[in-house]
């Protein structure tokens, strides 16, 4: 199923997708259909932002003055010829024309302030609703994460832009929209019952018109959200992984396979405009007819001398700013509907908890960097096998513990725990006696130095990587700490040397001189722990020989993963995952 009807496959599009396995679900008599998805408040968004209601308010007033001067003007045409043409009155008709004229430019000026409001917050929006929407991003916890790809989560925060564009003018002007439409509706019922009630009965067809195209435009929409994300998600592996491409000469199958997934795109387009093209042809007949019908009536109305002609010209006109005002509503209100869909997508992200940063306890004064694990616990996944499972060890202040295994045993997983990536499934890790679940992350992971297989450069300098971005760096202790890392003499024979630019990838680097930046960066820190996860993999024996003596001289307390013999051998002791 795909949103709230069944989704219909062509035999091609079954075929590449079907993998083989079927799965048959049949309820139970105790089943009951509910919905148990959780779709966060479109307030959610906006409710921190400081003047948005003043500020939505103030647009409401000035479209409310747009709307009520765009009431009046049909006056105009039916004045002049009922009044002016028939009376020969040319005074009345240079005061009318005066009048108008004056409402004509209120009507510009109030036009102009209008749109620049509905930038002033649009921009005001766009930011503060991107800030608190990134910054609870950046926030969650690092396995929400690992099982999305990128591409999906970009695509579900680029769902904003849409919340955004209804919120600025969406709100405010199918408010103005409904109201202008009911009393349009009042004044057309005044000038003539029985055309007001024609205009009714299309607008109810219209009405059913767009109920009927709502479904499988939200599941077309729907679609192309999900053939988007695929595209940008093909897309960006295949730039961050152009090396590998190469080397197995699959630059054609990886272009045909995102051909693929961009074709899907376009193809979901094609069809939301084809729906979209039936939709507005059936519209426009129907709007087509009306005008037929109200101009019919209202002639024979005229002929019976029930109007006069001005009557008849004001009436149409106010026809066209009913139809317009009532489309316009049944529009936002249908618009309103589908972004639900948007909604559910950002939902992904706000809904999902973030990682804890409230401090239940203090750290101790003096850091001394002990660490304790005690039947530490810790699977993906309920029904998946443990991971670890009941271990306990001690690793003392200023000790270098190497831990060994076999590949897949759990280390890499055992190092995210102690670095608070992940939460113990069951088990405690105590810093100085301190269990670090009741610590504060931010205070907890400052005392921590770290290299990781995952580590990557950021777009910037070299020095700007290694002091992660602080704004006022000591450069000696840079250099200091390329020194330890044995990296300064390639850094130093840079043009640029550490103002050298990196990229995303940091591709202009071997695997060796990435690792010893890296090491530099955790020991910039000055951290009281130091956390490697084969960091010297890619080392030459003399660099790791280095390395390894330089670790030696500090005073920290160092956790090594290690399958090298030179760096297991360094640890005062070994602990062997199984």
């Amino acid at each position: 199923l795909s949103g709230e009807e069944p989704r219909k496959l062509s035999l091609a599009e079954f075929s590449r997708s079907f993998t083989g396995i079927a799965l048959e679900l049949t309820p139970c008599s105790s089943f009951k259909k509910k919905d148990s998805r959780l779709v966060m408040k479109m307030s959610q968004l906006w409710s921190k932002i400081e003047g948005i209601k003043r500020s939505l308010v103030s647009l409401f007033l000035l479209s409310l003055i747009l709307q009520t001067t765009a009431l009046i003007s049909p006056y105009y045409m039916q004045w002049v010829i009922d009044s002016v043409l028939l009376s020969n009155d040319k005074a009345l008709l240079i005061v009318l024309a005066l009048g108008f004229s004056i409402l004509t430019i209120i009507k510009i000026v109030v036009a102009a302030f209008r749109s620049w409001l509905v930038l002033r917050i649009s921009n005001v929006l766009n930011i503060q609703m991107g800030a608190n929407l990134f910054r609870h991003l950046i926030r969650l916890p690092i396995r929400y994460f690992e099982n999305r790809h990128v591409g999906d989560v970009v695509s579900r925060f680029g769902s904003l832009n849409a919340i955004r564009e209804l919120i600025t003018t969406g709100v405010v002007e199918a408010t103005i929209d409904g109201i202008m439409a009911i009393t349009i509706l009042v004044v057309m019922y005044l000038y003539n019952p029985v055309l007001a009630s024609i205009a009714i009965l299309f607008v109810l067809m219209l009405f059913f018109i767009q109920m009927f195209f709502y479904f499988p435009n939200r599941r077309i929409t729907e679609e192309s959200i999900v053939a988007n994300a695929n595209e940008d998600t093909h897309f960006l592996e295949s730039i961050r992984a152009v090396q590998t491409i190469k080397l197995f000469n699959h630059e054609t199958h990886r272009q045909n396979v995102w051909l693929n997934r961009y074709a899907e795109v376009i193809n979901a387009d094609i069809r939301l405009g084809k729906l979209n093209i039936t939709e507005d042809s059936l519209i426009g007949l129907l709007l087509g007819l009306e005008s037929i019908f109200i101009i019919y009536f209202g002639a024979l109305n005229v002929m019976d001398g029930g109007f006069t002609v001005g009557m008849l010209l004001a009436f149409i006109a106010y026809k066209g700013q009913f139809t317009t005002s009532i489309n316009a509503f049944i529009g936002k209100m249908f618009s309103f509907k589908l972004l639900g869909l948007h909604l559910e997508r950002l939902s992904d992200i706000t809904l999902e908890q973030q990682e804890e940063f409230l401090c239940k306890a203090t750290l101790p004064k003096c850091i001394k960097g002990s660490i304790k694990i005690e039947k530490l616990s810790y699977r993906y996944a309920d029904n998946l096998d443990w991971v670890i499972k009941d271990l306990s060890f001690e690793v003392r202040s200023g000790e270098c513990v190497a831990i060994t295994g076999e590949s897949g045993c759990g280390k890499t997983t055992l190092m995210k725990l102690i670095l608070g990536l992940l939460k113990p499934s069951s088990g405690t890790i105590y810093l100085d006696g301190v269990n670090i679940q009741d610590l504060s992350l931010n205070d907890y992971r400052q005392l921590l130095g770290s290299v990781t297989q995952d580590d990557i450069l950021l777009s910037g300098t070299l020095s700007e990587n290694i002091t992660m971005f602080d704004s006022d760096y000591d450069e000696n202790k840079v250099i200091a700490c390329c020194q330890a890392a044995c990296i300064w003499n390639e850094i130093a024979l840079l043009p640029m040397g550490l103002n050298s630019l990196v990229g995303d990838m940091g591709s202009s680097f071997s695997g060796g001189q990435l690792q010893r930046i890296f090491l530099a960066r955790a020991l910039y820190k000055e951290p009281n722990i130091l956390c490697l996860d084969e960091s010297t993999s890619h080392l030459d024996a003399n660099n790791e020989v280095s390395i390894n003596k330089n670790l030696d001289d500090l005073n920290v307390t160092k956790i090594i993963i290690a399958h090298r013999y030179e760096t297991i051998n360094s640890a005062d002791r070994v602990i062997n995952l199984k």
